[in-house]
């Protein structure tokens, strides 16, 4: 596992790839920082991140649309079927690499909410106020929820890399996937006139619920652990990786 963990870090910089990912995440990560927080003259993180996950839409595809198809493409799938090396150790490795580059970007833009405690201690010295400032405990949260929310998606991204042989596909329909799973938690805020949900059926309503990422998203802003959600996280990346594995599994004995 660890030799393709390395392979894959290697490559993404070998290849313009993991540049290129890392320089857009930062670039929107920062130009949405001051947007959300010093523009709007506002202390409160949770918008910056609540639109840093539909980033994801288009920044997750990014890192996974090369994972296998890129493999397949190039001719090189057998060598890796073949490799001394089991299948969930060729997935595992591959997928820690992606989430590497995916976390190593959100740390790394972290540095964007420094300015926001500077400034709040620069105000809370010249007044006699209560300190005013970006809540620590919700940008933790939020943190936690960015990553385990990007954990999930990467898995699906591996998963559909998988599935197909190029690479523009693959990022096609990871972004439909992504879109959806993060949009859907709009269809549940949708109200009538009356303030009744226009989908009537609830089972329907619970269905968009589970399959949304963004309704676990809540507690973690609020500064307040889930660790329900966190388990659904965790589970839905085991879910799409072991799916992963079985699609190699069946294309080495197949």
């Amino acid at each position: 596992m660890f030799a393709i963990y390395r392979k894959e870090m290697r490559s993404y910089f070998i290849n313009p790839i993991g540049y290129v990912y890392l320089g857009i995440f930062l670039v929107f990560s920062a130009l949405l920082c001051c947007y959300t927080t010093l523009i709007s003259a506002s202390y409160s993180t949770t918008t910056y991140f609540f639109y840093l996950i539909m980033s994801f839409i288009i920044l997750v595809p990014i890192l996974t649309m090369r994972l296998f198809a890129e493999e397949r493409k190039l001719r090189t799938e057998q060598m890796l079927l073949t490799a001394p090396v089991s299948i969930t150790g060729m997935v595992l490795g591959k997928y820690f690499a992606a989430l590497t580059m995916f976390v190593s970007g959100v740390l790394v833009s972290c540095v964007n909410l420094i300015p926001l405690y500077v400034i709040a201690a620069k105000e809370t010295s010249s007044s006699s106020l209560v300190h005013i400032g970006p809540a620590t405990g919700q940008i933790v949260g939020s943190l936690v929820a960015v990553i385990m929310i990007g954990a999930a998606l990467i898995a699906i991204g591996t998963l559909i890399s998988a599935l197909t042989e190029n690479q523009l596909s693959a990022a096609v329909i990871t972004i439909g996937v992504i879109a959806a799973m993060i949009l859907l938690n709009v269809l549940n805020q949708i109200t009538d006139s009356s303030g009744q949900p226009l989908i009537g059926v609830y089972a329907v309503r619970f269905v968009i619920d589970w399959i949304s990422v963004m309704s676990r998203y809540t507690m973690f802003a609020n500064g307040l652990f889930d660790y329900s959600a966190l388990l659904y996280y965790v589970s839905l990346a085991f879910v799409f990786l072991f799916l992963t594995v079985r699609v190699y599994e069946k294309r080495r004995w197949g």
